[in-house]
C-alpha cells in the first residue's frame, strides 16, 4: 500500500525546515477520538475549542490536544486534565504544568503574553522528564495513526516518561513525527531508539540533529538556517543559537538572508533558497500530487565580529 510517508521516504525528501511554527505551545489533555480539526471535533466542548483558537490567533501560541498513549485512550475522560504551556525561544525556554477540571478557564490566560515568553505565573515549573509529543491523529492522515500510535505505545511501555499523543504537528508525510519540549525541536521518521537518544540529549540541554525538522521557535527559513549553523559550527547546546534577522528577496529563485547569532557573540549569515520538491508527490494520503516547497541552504558564512 502506497502512502504519503513511503513516497516521501523513497524520494529522500529533506526534513530540514519543515517544523510547525509556534513560539509557545498550549497543550490540553483530552482523551477520546479526535477529528481532523481536533479542537472543534473531539470530546472537548467545541465552543471552548473555537474560543481557544480565536484567543491564540496571531499571538505565537499554538493550541493542541494531548492524550496518554494506549489502545484504550478513547475510553476514559479524566475529570481533571493535565495542561502544559511551553515557550521555546532560546535563552527563555520554559515548561510549566497545571491541571484543570474546566478547560474554559484557560480562556482567561493572556495569550499575547504567553506568546512573548511571559507565563504570568501559570501553573508551576515542570519538574519531570521532557515532553515527547507523537502525532497520532489518523483523522488528519492515516500515516499518523499507523506509524505514530505504535511509536507512542512502544515508548510508554518501555518506561519513557513524558510521552503523549498529540493532535497535529504538520508534515504527515514525515511520520512518525515528534515534538520535544521545552526546546521545541521537531523530528520526522522517528524510531523508538531515535526518541530515546533525543530525550537523553534534551535532558542534558542538547539537540540531536539527525532527523531534525527544525525549532518551532522560527519560521521555516530560520529553521533551516539554524540547523545549518549547528552543523557547520558543531554546536549542539539547545540555548546557544538565535535567529535574529530574516530578510526575504524575490526573483527567479526566491531566497532569504538569515542572521543567526551565538550566545558568545559570533554571527553567521545563511542564504536559504526556496526550492521545489520533484517529482510531484502527495503531501498527505489521498491528496493530489504536489510539489512541496523546500528550504535549501545555499551558503553559510561567519560574519566577523567588530572589535571595540
Amino acid at each position: 500500500m502506497s502512502t504519503c510517508t513511503t513516497a516521501s521516504r523513497d524520494l529522500d525528501e529533506p526534513l530540514t525546515g519543515t517544523a510547525a511554527t509556534a513560539r509557545t505551545w498550549l497543550l490540553i489533555e483530552q482523551s477520546g477520538p479526535w477529528g481532523a480539526k481536533a479542537l472543534t471535533s473531539s470530546h472537548l466542548d467545541p465552543e471552548v475549542g473555537r474560543a481557544l483558537e480565536a484567543a491564540a490567533d496571531g499571538t505565537g501560541v499554538r493550541v493542541a490536544l494531548i492524550r496518554r498513549p494506549g489502545r484504550h485512550a478513547d475510553r476514559h475522560t479524566p475529570a481533571r486534565r493535565q495542561v502544559y504551556v511551553a515557550h521555546t525561544a532560546p535563552g527563555n525556554a520554559w515548561l510549566r504544568s497545571a491541571t484543570t477540571e474546566a478547560p474554559e478557564e484557560l480562556l482567561a490566560l493572556d495569550f499575547a503574553a504567553l506568546g512573548a515568553g511571559d507565563h504570568g505565573g501559570f501553573g508551576a515549573p515542570h519538574a519531570g522528564a521532557p515532553l515527547a509529543l507523537v502525532c497520532t491523529n489518523g483523522k488528519r492522515d492515516r500515516c499518523c495513526a499507523l506509524l505514530g500510535r505504535p511509536l507512542a505505545s512502544e515508548l510508554a511501555l518501555g518506561g519513557e516518561e513524558g510521552v503523549w499523543e498529540v493532535t497535529h504537528l504538520g508534515g504527515h508525510r514525515f511520520s512518525p513525527t515528534l515534538l520535544v519540549l521545552p526546546y521545541g525541536y521537531a523530528y520526522g521518521r522517528a524510531t523508538a531508539a531515535d526518541v530515546k537518544e533525543i530525550l537523553e540529549a534534551t535532558r542534558a540541554g542538547r539537540v540531536v540533529l539527525d532527523g531534525c525538522r527544525g525549532s518551532s521557535a522560527w519560521e521555516r527559513p530560520g529553521q533551516a538556517a539554524e540547523l545549518a549553523v549547528r552543523r557547520a559550527a558543531q554546536e549542539y547546546r539547545a540555548d546557544s543559537l538565535t535567529v535574529v534577522r530574516t530578510e526575504a528577496f524575490e526573483g527567479d529563485t526566491p531566497h532569504w538572508k538569515v542572521t543567526v547569532a551565538h550566545a558568545d557573540g559570533r554571527r553567521w549569515q545563511v542564504t536559504v533558497d526556496r526550492g521545489t520538491s520533484a517529482p510531484p508527490r502527495p503531501e498527505s494520503c489521498g491528496a493530489a500530487l504536489g510539489s512541496p516547497a523546500r528550504m535549501d541552504v545555499a551558503a553559510v558564512r561567519e560574519v566577523p565580529v567588530p572589535v571595540g
